[in-house]
């Protein structure tokens, strides 16, 4: 067994491309091996700005040896009328290197017997440049010299090490060879490997720390110390620490500092300009206050830091200077000036101004507002935040740092005097901003974010412009994901599909499939059974709510004795009813049996107070009530009875079985095998 090293050397990589990239190329590797039937025992991954690297350990000297049968002509077509070899048994024999007699007659066809040796691993390997680098696919790519090759970044050099031997192959100008290269600043010379094994250990002696989780933790150490030395507190955001991880390939911390005067602009806005403007990580003092402070990463070692630190301050200083000038200019605004400027502004060309957007959905929010049983005073707080809840977007310091829509709404909203209910909502109609994204605590807040959301995706599916394929320019998938996340958490019982046929639009059909996708998507990361998934989503009522709750329910239950004669029971039921034509009021007085007295009574009992039952309840009733009844009813009766009147008193009683059921999920879709 032998490793394997293989290095990309690229020009500086952007920083959210890194991790996807050196993933990417860990999984083609992978795939390349196994269809060369090259065994490994696993693959190691590397990466920095400058180089995507992946070491493939336990690599077998060749690849396996296999006997296969080749599938051939049909026995039909084998031979002509005087029993003499088709033209097409003789090609296809001479294509495997065999003549027709050494053809296996199998079944109906003809097979080939083929040997294929093992291929030595050098052999393979030197086709990875053709097979892994060249298949590579990025979301963002560059082309450099007279070629049309297309790649993250210009390739600057390939070391390709088979333990101590180079394994070449050429890639436009650049030849697979031992040669890495160091830190651009602190080692800018060759490296060279002379051992596939040495590269974890050599590439740190030239300043590039390749191992990228080693390099991670190395950064949260230093700035973990750093926030120790200055008794400071401080959070390593995860995408913020990821980010700088991936811009630098020897991390130096530091510390920097800025006036405390710029502490009287919102800690907020602070933040962004140190957090997504800069890469700093924001620091407070003992008593969670912000400090005016923070602590950064460069890409070198201590030499000149002071420097560096001067740079940096400066830099930031240029943004707070900004921040705090619109801080002072935008309370001299008045928020229905600028609510009504919204009139002038474009939500989307084919749907109209902001302020048409805010008109709609003012209305759904009321209707919102309704189901979730507001009261009269958070209902006239829904509609002032629905009034006003977008003009922050024409202030200065929204224009400046786009990040703080919603922040600067509220607390502009609560300078003018605005409610606190009103003002919240105004922040939290954006909530989540991501798929696992924090959720409004408010009750005001979570129903104009709903409504906000549900308006533009009528709106946008309205004008014909529905996702399609990865293609969401306007962020709808997202929307969805929040608005279930939203209704799930708020408990808010409705149909989706009712609720929507209350506004004008022609793909209402195409929508609620489109919140179907991800609804399905959300359970399936929780759940491994699509087969329930597949049930709760297609229940007789579109209520998110319930969805979400009767698939967590009944994958509780999906091992107990009761599920699998619970779930066949209620399915039998569900097959009956499908096939009828014609469903009946149901009559009792036409009931010959017992069971069928019985089983009225529970579904009557079961109706009365199903409305108000949880999911949990819901599904004990029928475990523990209604399928024991349906099954003594099957055992008892013939519901195919040759009197059709009683026959379709039965079919009738069994519709009501599967109305009840079906609120839950279509159970005929449950596998119980």
């Amino acid at each position: 067994m032998t490793n394997y090293l293989l290095e990309i050397g690229l020009e500086e990589i952007p920083a959210h491309l890194v991790t996807p990239s050196i993933n990417q190329l860990a999984e083609r590797m992978e795939t390349f091996l196994k269809e060369n039937r090259l065994e490994f025992d696993k693959i190691i991954k590397f990466s920095t700005p400058r180089r995507l690297a992946i070491i493939v350990e336990g690599l077998a000297e060749a690849s396996e040896a296999i006997d296969e049968e080749v599938k051939g002509p049909s026995a039909k077509i084998a031979k002509d009328a005087q029993g003499n070899w088709s033209k097409a048994i003789q090609g296809f024999s001479r294509g495997q290197g065999a003549t027709p007699d050494d053809l296996i007659l199998k079944g109906d066809y003809y097979y080939a017997k083929k040997h294929i040796d093992g291929v030595k691993a050098e052999e393979i390997l030197s086709k990875v440049g053709d097979e892994v680098i060249e298949k590579m696919t990025f979301s963002t790519y560059m082309k450099w010299g007279n070629n049309d090759f297309l790649f993250v970044r210009p390739i600057q050099w390939i070391v390709s090490l088979l333990e101590d031997k180079v394994v070449a192959f050429d890639l436009l100008d650049v030849t697979a060879n031992r040669f890495s290269r160091g830190h651009r600043f602190l080692a800018n010379v060759e490296v060279e490997l002379k051992n596939a094994n040495y590269y974890a250990s050599k590439m740190p002696e030239n300043f590039v720390l390749v191992d990228a989780e080693h390099r991670k933790a190395e950064i949260s150490a230093q700035i973990l110390a750093l926030a120790s030395e200055n008794k400071w507190q401080v959070t390593l955001h995860k995408d913020l620490l990821e980010e700088v991880n991936n811009i630098v390939e020897y991390p130096t911390a530091f510390v920097g500092s800025f006036d405390p005067k710029y502490l009287s602009v919102p800690a907020e806005v602070l933040v962004t300009s140190m957090r997504d403007n800069q890469r700093y990580f924001e620091v407070y003092n003992q008593e969670g206050q912000l400090a005016p402070n923070f602590i950064s990463v460069r890409n070198g070692d201590a030499e000149n830091i002071e420097n560096v630190v001067l740079g940096n301050e400066n830099f930031l200083v240029a943004r707070l200077e900004d921040a705090e000038f619109f801080w002072k200019e935008d309370q001299k605004l008045k928020i229905e000036d600028l609510v009504a400027k919204l009139a002038k502004v474009t939500f989307h060309a084919k749907i109209g101004s902001i302020t048409e957007h805010m008109a709609r959905t003012k209305e759904i929010a009321a209707k919102l507002a309704d189901i979730a049983g507001l009261t009269d005073e958070e209902k006239r707080d829904v509609a002032r935040s629905a009034e006003i809840y977008k003009f922050d977007l024409l202030t200065g310091m929204v224009g400046e740092f786009d990040e703080l829509q919603g922040v600067m709404g509220e607390k502009y909203a609560l300078l003018a005097g605005e409610n606190a209910n009103v003002s919240a909502a105004i922040r939290e109609h954006y909530m989540p901003t991501s798929a696992e994204g924090e959720l409004p605590e408010t009750k005001v807040g979570s129903v104009l974010a709903a409504a906000d959301k549900i308006d533009s995706v009528l709106s946008f599916f309205n004008v014909g412009l529905i996702p399609s394929g990865s293609n969401d320019p306007y962020a709808l998938r997202r929307a969805v994901q929040g608005l279930i996340r939203i209704i799930e958490k708020m408990n808010w019982h409705f149909d989706l599909s009712l609720f929507i046929d209350q506004f004008e639009g022609e793909n209402h059909l195409e929508i609620l499939d489109f919140v179907k996708a991800r609804i399905q998507k959300l359970l399936l990361e929780k759940l491994d059974r699509h087969d329930i998934v597949e049930a709760v989503i297609n229940s007789s009522s579109f209520d998110i709510t319930n969805m979400m709750e009767s698939a967590f329910v009944i994958d509780v239950h999906k091992l107990h004795a009761p599920f699998k004669p619970a779930i066949e029971n209620v399915s039998r039921s569900i097959n009956l009813v499908k096939k009828a034509k014609d469903i009946k009021e149901i009559n009792p007085t036409l009931f010959e049996e017992d069971a069928e007295e019985a089983l009225y009574n529970v579904v009557i009992s079961l109706q009365n107070q199903w409305t108000y039952m949880p999911g949990e309840e819901k599904f004990r009733a029928i475990v523990n009530s209604l399928a024991p009844a349906i099954e003594t009813f099957f055992e008892s009766v013939m519901v195919m009875a040759e009197d059709l009147s009683v026959r379709d008193n039965r079919i009738a009683l069994l519709s009501e079985v599967v109305a009840l059921t079906s609120v839950m999920a279509d159970f005929s879709l449950i596998n119980t095998k």
